[in-house]
């Protein structure tokens, strides 16, 4: 199996990100090269690179390109003052995935702690902010596999898994987290079957997850999103297991719209519902769910596909890009740390710190 590489750094004298545009899935494999961070900013934020994981890692290379950016006379206070605006400014690109955050602070603090030295040169401050966003996606490509091994004893032999939005390695540096899970217990020989939701109104599930699990051989058939209860009730589905882009120190989930929807119908049904999220997800800042911010996108994605009219012209549109599950819904979180099975704050916190 082949996995796509969302997120990749090119070397040379200037070096470039290559990322995958997911936009254009699955009708054209087309990459951007990437060279600023003013493009960057805006592959984040009209989703050409999605998913938190693959955001956290797309955006640390951004101070890397705002180094490259400078000219031949700047100093290593120039290169400090690019970093921190690039951090700054990517950080408004997209308001609820962690991951983001958290890679745009890592590098920050990278950078601020080589600058205390008094010799270091432009050069040599480059070097390193590089070598910390490489660091960043080696890291997530481990811990996605980390992740497929934690929760692949989970998908039984013949079982019915459904899944939501995209969280495979579209997603990530690696091989996705969701995804993950039922890559690596392909490689343990288990046969299973996957119904991928559409996941309005982008069709992350249709589009990229489909495409996915295809690519690697495995069973997958999409369905629309109002048929997973009527899946549910039928019997064919006996776990769900999505991705996160943030979750907080409780438990609850944030991660795409509708997923709360089927956390609540596999309650019903008494189908166990997964989260599969490294780390780098959590965000112990944040109490509970209702802390987290929810992005808001443009109409045009409800009223438009495309590019056609879908809906009335000048109809109101109430457009969230994510929701939240609440921990109480969730059977177990699968990290690359373990498994923290009925999440709750005292469970969290010990993963997290070790006590």
């Amino acid at each position: 199996m082949t996995i796509p590489q969302a997120v990749k750094w090119i070397d040379g004298a200037d070096g470039v990100l290559e990322l995958i545009d997911q936009r254009r899935l699955p009708g054209e494999f087309i990459t951007l090269l990437v060279r600023d961070t003013r493009r960057l900013h805006e592959a984040i934020r009209t989703l050409a690179v999605r998913g938190a994981p693959a955001i956290g890692v797309a955006a640390a290379y951004g101070p890397v390109l705002a180094l490259q950016s400078l000219g031949a006379n700047a100093t290593t206070v120039d290169g400090l003052k690019a970093i921190i605006e690039a951090c700054d400014f990517l950080a408004t690109s997209r308001p609820t995935a962690v991951n983001l955050f958290w890679a745009l602070d890592r590098i920050r603090h990278k950078a601020q702690k080589v600058c205390q030295h008094p010799q270091l040169t432009l050069g040599e401050l480059h070097e390193a902010i590089l070598a910390e966003a490489n660091a960043i996606r080696a890291e997530d490509i481990e811990m996605c596999r980390a992740i497929g091994r934690h929760g692949e004893a989970f998908i039984r032999e013949g079982a019915g898994v459904l899944t939501h939005c995209n969280a495979g390695a579209l997603a990530t540096a690696g091989q996705g987290t969701a995804l993950s899970v039922m890559f690596e217990a392909q490689k343990k020989g288990r046969s299973f079957k996957v119904y991928a939701d559409e996941t309005r109104p982008l069709l992350q599930g249709a589009r990229l997850t489909a495409w996915e699990l295809q690519q690697a051989g495995i069973d997958v058939t999409i369905i629309c999103d109002n048929m997973a209860g009527w899946l549910m009730k039928e019997g064919r589905i006996d776990m769900v297991i999505t991705g996160a882009d943030r979750i907080a120190a409780n438990g609850d989930a944030a991660n795409k719209i509708g997923t709360y929807s089927l956390s609540v119908l596999a309650r019903q049904h008494g189908v166990p519902f997964y989260i599969a999220a490294p780390s780098s997800t959590f965000d112990l800042s944040i109490a509970g769910g209702d802390e987290i911010p929810i992005e808001q996108r443009e109409s045009s994605e409800v009223t438009h596909f495309g590019g056609t009219a879908t809906a009335p012209e000048g109809i109101a549109v109430y457009n969230p890009a994510f929701d939240v599950t609440n921990a109480q819904n969730i059977t177990a979180i699968i990290t690359e740390r373990g498994v923290v099975e009925q999440p709750d704050t005292n469970s969290i916190r010990k993963l997290m710190t070790g006590r």
